[in-house]
């Protein structure tokens, strides 16, 4: 039903399920991670008038590892995934959270999902320094996939010389691509809802 990813690392869909309406995930090494992405995985809708409240917890060392809750924001089958930066969280005070003594107590920290009403979603303020703005984020994004394309297609680069005539191949020069790039760029830094368009 859900997926998490912690930036920079592998994709999580093992959610363990701590009551009918409630899952968390285990995070490893919590210490060194800025962001956690959470995501419907689009098998399972929630019910009609659901969503998922996400929660961030993680072993508070003053008072002896206890976990400390803290609500990032929520996903709905609308809104089906979201950024939250937690690096800010860790220091935080917890508050008041649905999971009680059912997510298990353990020295890693967890992101967890609690099914609720979307008129009490509504209703709940979220940990102000969890939010990332996604604009913010989208630009982020889009400069890693436009560095990521351009250096994946370069490396594929020959020289005229080194080409071997094959009538089933197309070749693109890569002036091409790199004009494409910075255009894309320049545009996407004057307005970054010019692909709405």
């Amino acid at each position: 039903m859900f997926g998490c990813v912690v930036a920079g690392r592998l994709v999580q869909t093992d959610a363990v399920q701590v009551s009918p309406d409630k899952f968390v995930f285990n995070l490893a090494d919590y210490e060194s991670v800025n962001h956690v992405v959470v995501f419907m995985l689009g098998t399972v809708p929630f019910p009609a008038g659901m969503g998922g409240a996400v929660y961030f917890s993680f072993p508070d060392p003053n008072s002896g590892g206890a976990p400390v809750w803290q609500l990032l924001g929520f996903i709905t089958n609308d809104k089906p995934s979201a950024i939250f930066k937690i690096s800010g969280l860790k220091a935080g005070v917890g508050g008041s959270h649905p999971f009680g003594a059912m997510a298990p107590s353990s020295a890693v920290a967890q992101v967890g999902v609690s099914v609720e009403a979307l008129e009490l979603l509504a209703q709940q303020i979220p940990a102000s320094s969890a939010a990332v703005s996604t604009v913010d984020s989208f630009l982020e994004f889009t400069q890693k996939m436009l560095d990521n394309l351009y250096n994946f297609a370069s490396s594929f680069a020959v020289s005229q010389a080194q080409m071997i005539p094959n009538p089933t191949e197309t070749f693109i020069p890569s002036s091409c691509i790199l004009k494409w790039y910075e255009n894309f760029q320049r545009r996407l830094a004057q307005n970054p809802n010019f692909w709405k368009s």
